[in-house]
């Protein structure tokens, strides 16, 4: 099975390179070397060349309030590139794997959403986002679309690594505490993608949409606390500790791009359809911490 990876040196490609390397051939496709979603016509025309059995889309427009003035830049590569991609994976019979976000929901209620619920996207990333689901299921390819929330990985920035910076810099923090959801490991997620990948291609009964996300849930506020309770646990010196964490609701922090305050998913879905277990938020925030830290 030859399988192209996009966005191969982000949080998540990074970890996919590993997840998915005993599945088969693994060719990582950078931007600058024909991967650009920028350029979907270009991007489309390489992978044609290329003729994989497996797509695996982990790029996107990740800058949410960017995106507010820059519109059209995340349409193309939120909506347009995926589409072009669903497009050419249906012309060969193979498979696209795509991740989509929690931002496709309006964040009202207290519940978790599964695949069913009504979307209503608050922001321009969501909007172009739910675009290129809809974009990737109109193309009649098989697919799976994970939908994912609150993303962090030891490599590159994140947010419990921006609460430990401040934390040494301030002795008090203010951190919203009215948006909630699952902080997910970009390992857990490359790992559930290749358990699902493996099933995928034995049996087209299971091309669709699913939430992936780390059991559990938790606002940032408390997030924070947690983190900065773990770091003086282990030793890490700081200014500020979880005590020290100020709640804050969201109408006090206003940014360009509205976020859902609920961001809760529902995983019942791909449980049962893949037999996986999802562990609690805080086991995957404590071993990226660890590993960020280099501690053991």
């Amino acid at each position: 099975m030859r399988m192209i990876l996009l966005g191969p040196n982000g949080q998540v490609g990074w970890e996919l390179r590993r997840a998915l390397a005993p599945l088969g051939e693994l060719i990582a496709l950078p931007r600058d070397a024909g991967g650009d979603l920028a350029s979907p016509d270009a991007l489309a025309a390489a992978l044609h060349a290329l003729r994989p059995d497996v797509v695996v889309n982990a790029g996107a427009y990740t800058a949410v309030d960017k995106a507010e003035s820059d519109a059209d830049a995340a349409r193309t590569i939120n909506a347009l590139a995926p589409g072009a991609v669903a497009r050419v994976m249906a012309d060969r019979g193979g498979w696209l794997v795509h991740f989509s976000t929690d931002y496709v929901f309006d964040g009202s209620g207290d519940q978790a959403r599964d695949e069913a619920a009504p979307t209503g996207p608050l922001s321009v990333y969501g909007r172009t986002k739910l675009e290129g689901e809809a974009l990737i299921a109109a193309s009649g390819c098989r697919h799976l679309i994970l939908r994912t929330s609150w993303v962090h990985a030891a490599r590159g920035g994140n947010f419990a690594r921006t609460m430990l910076r401040l934390a040494g810099e301030r002795e008090r923090l203010t951190v919203i505490a009215d948006q909630f959801g699952a902080p997910t490991g970009a390992d857990l997620l490359a790992d559930i993608t290749a358990h699902a990948l493996r099933r995928a291609v034995q049996d087209d009964g299971v091309s669709g949409l699913y939430h992936a996300v780390a059991a559990g849930e938790v606002n940032w506020c408390d997030y924070a606390r947690h983190v900065l309770g773990w770091a003086r646990q282990h030793g890490v010196a700081l200014k500020a500790g979880p005590d020290d964490v100020t709640a804050i609701p969201t109408s006090a922090y206003p940014t360009p791009a509205t976020r859902p305050l609920n961001s809760r998913l529902d995983t019942g879905k791909l449980r049962r359809t893949f037999g996986l277990h999802l562990p609690d938020w805080r086991v995957g925030v404590d071993r990226m911490l660890a590993e960020a830290l280099n501690l053991p």
